[in-house]
């Protein structure tokens, strides 16, 4: 492999991986501030119940936050190491989003992150409240700021080129953070991101839920409030699972719609499509020649991709093979097209997962329905496989959306190959390469180890306030546990 397939599978692994946490995180935030929301309006025979949720799925969310910024860190360092040149000529641009990010999003995320951890029975219990609220709001904001630089890369706006200086400069900062691209794939992303936090909430208080009820001598003492409040955890898990999927879906056909007028080459190579088409058949399953340019079994809808891209089932879609012509003219020589294969199976991939999380999340809510608990195998297999779902989907998402921008790193204003770092050679990328993938299979291995084994014990036991009163309710309560963990009430056990 050449130094520039060597720097683009460095970042590639490390963006998906590093995808892993930030969805989780996001949509975890939002649930946790549910959670304590609830617990702060609850009465008393519910208190208890809102409590324990919020510190269970609480440390899940401080557990992938640790990990996930690691991963992000490492991932930002490859700006200046494999891709210098574009850093260079794009910098001033795609720059000052991330920097936005930073000093703005990043900053109240980690500052209102750690004063709610250290702030249970130190500070009012409403301003507590606030904090997670600004933790998850923040993170939505970071999510922002990225998008626009990476949308900026799908359709550059609000630059200029100083031919002197030989690099893109900003003039308008506010056209770069309304992109018609950033203003669609940022609530695409943040409902996928829903659809994850829901898979993991659901999916573990099925686990506890089947686990109790096919062996009640593993349930932890107070099972009957424990199999309430998992209950009640799964039933709004699953319900953000579908609420996110309806988003998604909504969104998606309108992302279609912008990504068909500022990327057309990407939406034919999501269908192999390479001739132009009015009305043009959207494919559910296709067997072609390896190349992906001959499709030899195909199952279609006819005039589906037409509605996707244009609005119109009688809209035309224009084809690779039309559409390098035409970019040939506009660009010079070369070869225009992205991976077709690639692309056209991670946009039925990114379909697929997200459907069947949607359906196992619809099972789940009819399967409790009126106070029933679901003890079958097939309920701990939904478990297992709900939350892996929703995250393949957003992998597959990302990897049709970076692989499909193909061969630019930013699209039709400078090819992917210019913006390597000069001088780069393929053993330097590959050391760094195989160092980089040691660690984040290390980390995503911690990650999941960390996550199973603070999940499995269920939920923590706590001693819930004599009253609803404010000021008890975020006394020593919050934090108060069993055994030796009785002095120590404000570590919120973390």
């Amino acid at each position: 492999m050449d130094v520039l397939d060597l720097a683009r599978w460095q970042f590639g692994i490390t963006t998906v991986v590093h995808f892993f946490f930030v969805p989780f995180t996001i949509s975890m935030a939002f649930l946790v501030a549910i959670f304590q929301t609830m617990w702060m309006r609850a009465t008393p025979r519910t208190s208890e119940r809102w409590l324990r949720l919020t510190r269970f799925f609480g440390k899940l969310l401080l557990i992938n936050l640790a990990v996930g910024v690691v991963t992000g860190l490492v991932q930002e360092f490859q700006f200046g190491m494999n891709w210098s040149d574009f850093s260079r000529f794009v910098g001033d641009v795609f720059g000052a989003p991330l920097a936005m990010e930073a000093l703005l999003a990043f900053y109240l995320e980690s500052v209102f992150i750690g004063v709610w951890i250290f702030g249970w029975g130190r500070i009012p219990p409403k301003i507590h409240l606030a904090t997670i609220w600004v933790t998850a709001f923040a993170s939505l904001l970071s999510a922002y700021f990225i998008l626009a630089a990476n949308s900026f890369m799908q359709n550059p706006v609000g630059y200029e080129i100083d031919e002197a200086a030989g690099r893109a400069e900003l003039t308008d900062i506010w056209a770069v953070l309304t992109n018609k691209v950033l203003l669609i794939t940022f609530p695409h992303t943040i409902f996928a991101a829903f659809m994850v936090g829901g898979g993991v909430v659901a999916a573990v208080a099925m686990w506890h839920l089947v686990r109790g009820a096919r062996d009640p001598q593993a349930a932890e003492p107070g099972a009957p409030s424990d199999r309430s409040a998992f209950r009640t955890a799964l039933r709004i898990g699953a319900v953000t699972v579908i609420v996110g999927g309806i988003g998604v879906a909504i969104t998606g056909d309108t992302q279609g719609k912008v990504m068909t007028e500022v990327q057309p080459m990407k939406m034919a190579a999501a269908e192999a499509l390479y001739e132009t088409q009015q009305p043009a058949p959207f494919s559910l399953f296709t067997i072609g020649t390896l190349d992906g340019s001959e499709a030899l079994y195909s199952i279609e809808i006819p005039q589906l991709l037409s509605f996707l891209g244009t609005g119109s089932f009688d809209g035309e879609v224009q084809g690779i093979d039309n559409l390098q012509q035409e970019y040939e003219e506009l660009y010079g020589p070369g070869d225009y097209s992205p991976n077709i294969p690639v692309t056209y199976w991670t946009f039925r991939m990114m379909i697929t997962a997200g459907g069947l999380a949607g359906a196992i999340a619809l099972w789940q809510l009819w399967a409790t329905r009126r106070g029933r608990m679901p003890t079958s195998r097939w309920a701990l297999r939904s478990a297992a496989v709900l939350p892996v779902l929703p995250l393949a989907g957003n992998a597959f998402g990302w990897i049709f959306t970076e692989m499909g921008r193909q061969p630019w790193l930013v699209f039709g204003l400078m090819p992917t190959a210019s913006g390597l770092t000069p001088g780069s050679t393929s053993t330097t990328v590959f050391i760094s390469l195989a160092a980089f993938t040691v660690l984040y299979a290390g980390l995503t291995w911690l990650w999941v180890h960390l996550l199973l084994k603070h999940a499995r014990p269920g939920l923590p036991a706590v001693t819930p306030p004599d009253s609803a009163d404010d000021g008890e309710r975020g006394g020593s309560a919050p934090g108060a546990c069993d055994g030796d963990d009785a002095d120590r009430p404000l570590t919120f056990a973390y």
